[in-house]
């Protein structure tokens, strides 16, 4: 064991593969997976009053949540982000859950908002993006709404070590955001809940120069490559935030993933992958070694957040070959008691569709700049009535509407 001073960072200790070690802030601990669900109930404003009176309180089971009893609730499905600040306001926007005068304030009431995954790669404001998504669900939980988010392939991708996909900007954000924390006592609750709300103008306040990420500046991208260690290794405050998310959530008859699931994920446990995820990310184990990746979840082509057997295009594919996709979906959703699956990771190039009779809805319209710098779009689920809608609130155009009885 020996201790890091390097490139301005407080002192850490060097754990497993030679990565820095930054121990869990103690106002997160570790806790033992839920079997009782816990309640965001409703507590009405004036604005929200009549609403919230006639409302059941939302029950989350399981920690990780997994599944989500939401009765009456509005839900709001959003694709992956990639780093991209101003498209992900953008679609928060679009939904109807964020303010448009710069304070991000919660404006959703009772909705519920589910994000899919890909915050993480391709942009520059990832740690920016999940300040803002936890800032609304602690601004909604009181007045009966939440924002749920669910791990995709690049925050695995990330907890593991390959930053192959990272933008040069988001290794200067982690390293702003380590010395942010420097400035608050390395206090992670309120340096991360906060940073939404300093991160544009402490970056522009601590502006690198020019040339900051020349090739030959090696000491200088060497800070913004530990920070991002130090932050994202398993055990690291930005992996433990991170593994308060699962990778499956199931929310009233819907079941939302990043890639896909098939019966055998269900057979193996939903709760039981988002645990183990979770575990994996906090860096806990009973082995010497480390933590175990869970394969079933994170690795492999037909692993849950990497599957594109439901939103690649197999307009090409023999019509038995659908027919086969579509029983295996219909299999994993008769397994899980859902009406429908949504699933990000595989940029639509014709914006947010459904298939296989709209048992599956496909809404990753690569939004970020970073990949297609699409228009954003949103996935809205009322009454078991699916809208996939874009453009502005007030002129919203219908893509798809489908009903579920």
């Amino acid at each position: 064991m020996m201790v890091l001073r390097s490139c301005g960072f407080p002192s850490v200790v060097v754990g497993h593969g030679g990565l820095p070690s930054f121990p869990p802030p103690p106002s997160t601990p570790h806790r033992p997976l839920l079997r009782r669900g816990i309640t965001f109930p409703c507590y009405p404003s004036s604005a929200t009053a009549s609403t919230c009176s006639s409302l059941q309180p939302i029950v989350v089971t399981g920690d990780p949540p997994t599944f989500v009893s939401a009765p009456g609730r509005r839900i709001v499905a959003i694709g992956d982000l990639h780093g991209d600040l101003d498209q992900a306001r953008r679609a928060l926007q679009l939904a109807g859950v964020l303010s448009s005068d710069g304070l991000h304030s919660w404006t959703g009431n009772h909705t519920v908002v589910v994000q899919l995954g890909d915050i993480l790669d391709r942009g520059e404001n990832e740690i920016a993006i999940l300040s803002l998504l936890r800032s609304l669900h602690e601004q909604a939980k009181p007045q009966g709404g939440a924002v749920f988010q669910i791990n995709g392939n690049h925050e695995s991708m990330n907890v593991e070590g390959d930053y192959r996909y990272a933008d040069a900007g988001a290794f200067d954000e982690c390293a702003s955001f380590l010395d942010y924390m420097g400035e608050h006592g390395y206090d992670w609750e309120e340096a991360f809940v906060n940073w939404i709300s300093v991160a544009e103008k402490w970056r522009e306040d601590h502006n690198m120069p020019q040339g900051y990420w020349d090739p030959w500046n090696l000491v200088k991208r060497q800070k913004g490559v530990i920070a991002r260690s130090v932050l994202l290794q398993p055990g690291g405050p930005l992996a433990s935030e991170l593994a308060k998310h699962g990778v499956v959530l199931k929310i009233n008859d819907w079941v939302f993933c990043h890639g896909g699931l098939f019966p055998r994920h269900v057979a193996y446990g939903i709760e039981r992958m988002n645990a183990e995820v979770s575990q994996w990310m906090r860096g806990i184990s009973e082995s010497e070694r480390g933590p175990r990746i869970p394969f079933i979840a994170l690795r492999g082509y037909d692993s849950v957040v990497w599957n594109r057997l439901y939103s690649r295009d197999n307009s090409d594919s023999q019509p038995y070959k659908n027919s086969q996709i579509q029983s295996v979906l219909e299999e994993t959703l008769q397994a899980l008691g859902a009406k429908a699956m949504v699933v990000g990771h595989t940029p639509q190039t014709a914006g947010i569709n459904c298939k296989y009779q709209c048992s599956v809805w496909r809404i990753d319209v690569g939004m970020s700049s970073g990949v297609l710098n699409s228009r954003p779009e949103v996935l809205e689920i009322v009454h078991d009535k699916a809208v996939a809608i874009r453009g502005r609130r007030d002129v919203f155009i219908e893509l798809q509407v489908t009903n579920y009885t």
